[in-house]
C-alpha cells in the first residue's frame, strides 16, 4: 500500500470515529492544489477527475457545473458529503482553498474566482 493510500485510510478512520474534528490540521504533508489532488483525490475522483463507478459512486469534477459556486466545494471537501468523508479536521485552510482552486481549473472547469484561505476558514 502506498504511503498516500495509508494517510487516506487514517483520515478515513479518523472520520468515521468523530475523532477527525479534534485531530490536528495538516495531517497531509503534500502542499498545492495538484499534489493534493494526485495524493489524496484521484484515487476516487481518478487522474482526470471524470469520477468513478464501482464499490461507489465517485463523482466527476471534470466539467462539472457544481463547482461553479465556490462555497460548495470548500463545503465538501470540509464537512463532506455523502460517502465523501470530511477533510476539514486533517486539511489546513491554504490546503484546501488550494485543492479547491486547483479542481475549478483544471478538468475542462474554468472557474475564475478564486478560493482564499479566509474563504475556508469563515466557511468552517
Amino acid at each position: 500500500m502506498k504511503a498516500n493510500t495509508i494517510l487516506l485510510a487514517a483520515a478515513l478512520s479518523l472520520a468515521a470515529t468523530g475523532a477527525m474534528a479534534q485531530a490536528n490540521c495538516n495531517q497531509f504533508p503534500q502542499q498545492g492544489g495538484e499534489a493534493l489532488y494526485n495524493g489524496i483525490c484521484q484515487d476516487c475522483h481518478m487522474p482526470d477527475g471524470r469520477g468513478a463507478e464501482g464499490a461507489g459512486h465517485y463523482p466527476a469534477l471534470a466539467r462539472n457545473p457544481k463547482l461553479a459556486e465556490p462555497g460548495y466545494p470548500i463545503s465538501v471537501v470540509t464537512q463532506g458529503l455523502k460517502s465523501m468523508p470530511a477533510f476539514g479536521g486533517a486539511m489546513s485552510d491554504q490546503q484546501i482553498a488550494d485543492v479547491v482552486n486547483y479542481v475549478r481549473t483544471h478538468f475542462g472547469n474554468a472557474y475564475k474566482d478564486t478560493v482564499k484561505p479566509e474563504d475556508v476558514k469563515n466557511a468552517r
